[in-house]
């Protein structure tokens, strides 16, 4: 819960300092530009602020890793949900007013997760998953937005990497090389840049398996 908020804080921080015109630029994400990346952040708190006031009374039936279902087949732009983003975000016109946005909705959902009760049986998308584990799951999509901010900004806590890079680990079923930053694992196994032949030989048999593309 507390990794969570740090997390989220920072991400929302992150954002909050971009200069207007890094939100015309390309983000991580393929096909989205940074305006884009953060109006998918708005709709991410959105979600849980909704999720957490959705309690569930049936059995648990995901976890904070379980809960990502996983392709290698990266976002082709067709889905509605991604095509409303990007008009939505073009809709914003000036930077300052998706900052707002974000701040707002952001900080609500910073407020209603400290107040949550981990052990909580909350709904989403067909699943159950106590609030403890929905909000760790939410560290990996934090961390993985914030590494898709452009590089004038600081980059994600430690901490956060490092959870992230062990939810990754128990999806894959498998150790990333010890050689490896935390950094370099979460951009490399989740198709964000393309591997270096020396990590690709590090990788071994892994790198057939590339990329991660969570969802």
């Amino acid at each position: 819960m507390d990794l969570f908020s740090r997390t989220w804080a920072a991400l929302r921080a992150a954002v909050a300092a971009l200069p207007d015109e890094d939100f015309a630029k390309p983000s991580g994400c393929r096909g989205w530009l940074v305006r884009d990346l953060v109006c998918h952040l708005v709709i991410d708190a959105q979600d849980v602020l909704i999720t957490l006031v959705t309690p569930a009374s049936s059995a648990v039936t995901h976890d904070a890793v379980t809960y990502w279902a996983v392709s290698s087949e990266p976002p082709s732009g067709d889905d509605p949900l991604d095509a409303l983003i990007v008009r939505l975000a073009a809709a914003y016109e000036d930077p300052a007013l998706l900052k707002f946005h974000l701040d707002d909705v952001g900080a609500a959902a910073s407020r209603a997760a400290d107040l949550a009760d981990p052990g909580m049986r909350v709904s989403t998308q067909e699943m159950v998953l106590t609030a403890g584990d929905y909000l760790s799951a939410y560290v990996l999509e934090w961390t993985l937005h914030h590494l898709d901010l452009v590089s004038s900004v600081p980059g994600p806590p430690a901490e956060g990497l490092a959870r992230t890079r062990e939810m990754l680990e128990k999806i894959a079923g498998t150790a990333f090389p010890a050689s490896f930053a935390d950094e370099d694992v979460l951009l490399v196994t989740t198709g964000r840049r393309a591997p270096t032949d020396a990590e690709r030989e590090a990788l071994g048999g892994l790198a057939a398996r590339l990329p991660f593309v969570l969802g």
